[in-house]
């Protein structure tokens, strides 16, 4: 399906709008709205996405240049092309400045206006995707800090630390929620294999029938819809690290090929006769006692005696209350974009650290997160940890998280994003300020999680 590019074009006569949607129209991959004022234009640009606007100069009231600056301000992902007489350059040259992206002289040429379109979408749409690259980088590389003032974790910090010269396996246990792979990385960025890749895999999410071709690759024609040769995860890892996260989940179908692999460094691809080798280094991870699975059937004892050779134990957070405040801090710092930053009262700190935070980092992250959004007032309370009929008190410390109430993160966010889209009236630029992220993204997850706004 052709992706359709969203056009918003603004002049105040008539026959320009109308000629200008029907030309564009023509090329199947554009969606025209047409208005014929800078007030209108301003109100639509709030509420609707646009890849490029096209605008007229010289309009009544709000001129052409009003509506430029307040679409730079506030929308600079937008590719704009200004139409004027082709006379006025000094007009041309100030739109320019201002940030536009092109100039088009009435009366247009229409071959040469359709090549600027394009172009000016093309352009939308990459800046677009360097600033959600930037915004994955900037969230993943910030989620690698590790919060450690609690003497349990200082410890799991120096064993880590201390393994990471060696190419030894290493296996990491701990609760859901508890940082396993921040360790996992701590590891390999402290390891001489810091340079090559550090690859993760979740065996939990991958299905039984396609985990082998995942780690191991599948030559072409091996099954149905193997269409190419491809590479698996331990190629692509090669010289760095890979990171074998809820390994307890791997079937007993695929853990002689895995015992194999650790044991010679040797694979095959799926449907391949050719042995490989790949110089990686392995780290697993896992929520689950792989000794009782041992005892169930479920796990190779000699799989996990291979594995085993280095154990890093990471405890859960309420056995490292110390950890709480520091990490409350760290959340509010990272998830808050405005220089005005809430801040958490003593009373609730207090109660978050007698909770037992049975998610436990990742818990609390969005623990924190929710609380931000609900806030009316600069100290968040107690009263902003409502994510159910029922508010967090010293009784019930923190009500979204009970066995009975339990959200997933996906409802988690769609309650997030509603609550501040509520609350800024649905103005997008607001709300998308507010929850730290771009518009684009926002309109992205109101699509993604069907959120009704006015509208629609």
């Amino acid at each position: 399906m052709v992706r359709k590019h969203s056009i918003l074009v603004v002049d105040d006569e008539p026959s320009v709008c109308f000629l200008l949607k029907e030309e564009l129209s023509e090329e199947k991959i554009y969606t025209i709205t047409t208005v014929g004022n800078g007030i209108d234009a301003m109100n639509l640009l709030q509420s609707h996405p646009f890849d490029a606007v096209l605008l007229d100069v010289k309009m009544p009231r709000v001129s052409g240049i009003e509506v430029l600056k307040f679409i730079r301000d506030h929308f600079p992902s937008i590719a704009v092309i200004m139409l004027s007489n082709y006379a006025d350059v000094k007009t041309a040259i100030e739109a320019t400045k201002l940030g536009a992206y092109d100039f088009v002289g009435k009366p247009y040429n229409r071959d040469e206006l359709l090549a600027t379109v394009k172009r000016a979408v093309d352009h939308h749409r990459l800046t677009v995707d360097n600033e959600l690259m930037k915004y994955e980088l900037s969230r993943k590389g910030g989620g690698k800090e590790i919060i450690a003032h609690s003497n349990a974790m200082k410890q799991v910090l120096a064993t880590a630390r201390k393994v990471a010269g060696s190419d030894t396996i290493v296996h990491i246990t701990g609760p859901s929620g508890s940082g396993k792979e921040l360790i996992a990385n701590l590891i390999h960025t402290e390891s001489m294999r810091k340079e090559a890749p550090f690859v993760v895999v979740n065996c939990a999410s991958i299905p039984d029938a396609l985990l082998e071709s995942e780690l191991f690759g599948h030559e072409k024609g091996a099954f149905t819809n193997a269409y190419q040769m491809k590479q698996g995860l331990v190629e692509v890892a090669n010289s760095g690290t890979l990171f074998l996260d809820e390994i307890g989940d791997i079937s007993s179908s695929i853990q002689p090929k895995l015992l194999r692999f650790l044991e010679t460094g040797e694979f095959r691809r799926v449907g391949g006769t050719t042995a490989m080798h790949a110089d990686l280094r392995i780290i697993s991870a896992t929520n689950k006692d792989l000794n009782e699975e041992v005892k169930a059937g479920k796990f190779r004892e000699d799989l996990l005696y291979r594995l085993n050779v280095v154990t890093i134990h990471i405890p859960p957070l309420k056995e490292r209350r110390e950890d709480i405040p520091p990490l409350v801090e760290h959340f509010l710092l990272r998830k808050q974009k405005t220089k005005n930053q809430k801040r958490i009262s003593n009373d609730v700190l207090h109660i978050l650290m007698q909770y037992d935070w049975p998610g436990n980092i990742r818990e609390l992250e969005h623990a924190i997160e929710g609380a931000i959004i609900l806030s009316q007032q600069d100290e968040i309370t107690a009263q902003d940890f409502l994510l159910m009929p029922s508010r967090i008190t010293e009784q019930s410390v923190i009500p979204f998280s009970k066995s009975s109430e339990i959200l997933t993160l996906e409802e988690l966010e769609k309650v997030h994003i509603e609550h501040a889209l509520k609350k800024f009236k649905f103005n997008r630029t607001k709300t998308s300020e507010a929850l730290g992220i771009t518009q684009k993204t926002l309109y992205l997850k109101i699509k993604r999680y069907n959120i009704t706004t006015p509208e629609e």
